[in-house]
């Protein structure tokens, strides 16, 4: 189901507007101007800039879905910052992954689990892909079955992404839509998974360890990742996330559909805020 997002700009522009020169004729010797460039940010520092300003919906005694990957680690930090200053205080963490949780403990976060604290606070998580409803692709990191197990757990989900994040459909990015499967006859649902969006030039992947090595990467939860690549962005994420879901072995997928309260973009004109 198609939701409205409304954009508004939430932080004046990293770089301000030059005021008007004011510029007299009164010589006829040439005037020469010299423009000075805007500074280019990187993507990290982009990514910052939305983690920071995520961070600023923290509240002292949350518990708090801590995401994973690059952007989501800016968020960690920060929140080791504020919390080694004392300006948050009794917060609990919950981990969506291995690396976010050894993340977190070097930074003195208390932790927790699911288990014990079943009701979220609020989520902070970055994605691979933002499309105008607000609908996601995350899990190019592998967290993503613990990612949505936290983040459907939070009374608010806020995320966070550079502009080089925005699609105008899921999928529309041409990278990696992952699928996580158990390992018995994974090509079996490689095979399936492709066949399924054949008609959007789909080509499934087994997703390797990048270590060197043919071996296959292996998920937190001791599981096989397919990676699927489209030619042609999704129609429909609800339908397509049905099928994907009612395959047997397929643990879950990276399509995070009408979970996210607010996402918030930084680009080069500023940090904007996203809402539905």
């Amino acid at each position: 189901m198609a939701s409205l997002s409304l954009r508004f700009t939430s932080a004046t522009p990293l770089v301000p507007r030059a005021t008007p020169l004011n510029l007299r004729t009164r010589t006829q010797k040439p005037l020469s101007i010299r423009s000075q460039s805007a500074p280019v940010l990187s993507q990290d520092e982009l990514k910052k800039l939305a983690a920071d300003k995520a961070v600023e919906s923290v509240k002292s005694g949350m518990v708090l879905g801590l995401g994973t990957g690059s952007t989501a680690a800016f968020v960690v930090d920060k929140l080791g910052q504020l919390l080694s200053t004392g300006q948050l205080s009794n917060i609990i963490g919950i981990p969506t992954s291995k690396r976010t949780q050894e993340q977190a403990a070097s930074l003195n976060i208390p932790l927790s689990t699911l288990d014990l604290h079943p009701h979220i606070d609020l989520a902070i998580d970055g994605a691979d892909e933002v499309d105008p409803n607000l609908d996601l692709v995350k899990g190019r990191g592998g967290a993503l079955l613990r990612e949505k197990m936290v983040e459907a757990a939070s009374s608010s989900f806020i995320v966070v992404a550079d502009d080089s994040k925005l699609v105008s459909g899921l999928g529309g990015s041409g990278l990696a839509m992952p699928v996580e499967v158990v390992h018995f006859c994974w090509k079996y649902n490689l095979v399936r998974l492709q066949g399924l969006f054949k008609g959007l030039g789909c080509e499934a992947k087994l997703r390797i360890a990048g270590d060197g090595s043919e071996k296959p990467y292996v998920t937190d939860n001791g599981n096989y990742i397919v990676d699927l690549y489209f030619k042609n962005p999704i129609n429909d994420g609800f339908a397509a996330g049905k099928e994907i879901s009612a395959m047997e072995g397929v643990v879950e997928h990276g399509l995070f559909l009408g979970m996210a309260t607010s996402v918030i973009i930084a680009g080069k004109t500023g940090v904007e805020v996203m809402t539905k």
